[in-house]
């Protein structure tokens, strides 16, 4: 699709997500399909025993163990040490990755619609704030920018405090992604090298969103394996815009007739004739692409959803990622 700059890229965080909207996402938290262990307290019932007051278990005494944990009813009763055991609290780690590739950048319109890159930072502001809300251990990474690295990544914050960090964050990657020149050049398979460097993160597993068009013509499988093997409970949110769903609305915008058309990811150039039998051979090609990704996706464990950029933030996360199990 055509490259159209956004209308109003944002230079603030409430530019980017404002407070209001923010705070409608208040009571919700991220929801995992596992249980991982945490590094701090938080709000999170764990399968390691610790000192919270959610009672678990017994188990006999030995030395060594609390005295303050022993169950002297029993004892009375039974003329044994008992120790009682509970349930420990502990943060989670939350990944937000955002894929900046020169594919992103497609979708903003000239009435104001978003790209997909910015709708992507949108999403990652909502998910990451919920994630600090509830004191979990929030990560932001972005790949696909200019640059020689791969991936650059907020490490670790938590709590609220850090909402406005993360924004500064996500602020920069989206002034640096707006000084892309026109027809630089992604490494090659961005996705796969980018999720192989975020699965070997130290921040540990935990819950992981991409946000991402997934428009590759490499292995992205083998990056999907990635997290995978590395014990994330992966979800793929799949961005696209749509007229990338639906080209024959893109005729306003001058995608008619004889045209040079250039590949923003790679830099080679076709020249075509649009036609009624190209989209639909465009459209029935896009079908079989995204059965891929969603078959890749199922037979990993990875939850996949497909979403279009005209979709408000506000029902993307408060309906459309509840129903799938994400938030809660």
């Amino acid at each position: 699709m055509l490259i159209v700059p956004d209308a109003r890229p944002p230079t603030t965080i409430e530019g980017l997500l404002g407070p209001e909207v923010l705070a409608r996402f208040d009571r919700l938290d991220v929801v995992s399909r596992r249980v991982f262990a945490g590094r701090l307290p938080g709000e999170r019932r764990s399968k390691r025993r610790g000192q919270s007051v959610e009672f678990d278990d017994y188990r006999e005494y030995v030395a060594g163990d609390d005295l303050r944990h022993v169950d002297w009813n029993v004892m009375a009763r039974l003329d044994r040490a008992i120790l009682k055991l509970f349930l420990e609290d502990e943060d989670l780690a939350f990944h937000v990755v955002v894929d900046a590739s020169p594919s992103m950048r497609t979708g903003a319109t000239p009435d104001g619609a978003p790209s997909k890159v910015l709708f992507a930072h949108r999403m990652a502001m909502a998910l990451s704030s919920i994630g600090l809300v509830n004191q979990n251990r929030v990560v932001v990474s972005v790949y696909g920018l200019p640059g020689r690295r791969i991936v650059r990544t907020l490490p670790a914050v938590r709590g609220r405090r850090n909402i406005e960090r993360v924004g500064r964050f996500l602020l920069d990657s989206l002034a640096t992604e707006a000084k892309r020149a026109l027809g630089d050049r992604a490494e090659p398979e961005p996705f796969a090298r980018a999720m192989r460097e975020v699965a070997l993160t130290r921040a540990g597993a935990g819950v992981m969103v991409v946000l991402t068009d997934l428009l590759e013509t490499g292995d992205f499988e083998r990056g999907l394996t990635d997290l995978t093997g590395r014990g994330f409970d992966a979800h793929i949110i799949q961005t696209l815009a749509p007229t990338e769903l639906e080209p024959e609305r893109a005729a306003s915008e001058g995608l008619v007739g004889d045209l040079r058309l250039t590949d923003v990811e790679t830099g080679r150039a076709a020249e075509v004739t649009i036609t009624g039998a190209l989209i639909r051979r465009y459209k029935a090609r896009l079908e079989a692409h995204l059965q891929r990704v969603e078959r890749a996706c199922l037979v990993r464990g990875i939850r996949h959803a497909l979403v279009r950029t005209d979709t408000s933030i506000d029902q993307l996360v408060l309906d459309a990622l509840r129903r799938r199990g994400l938030l809660g």
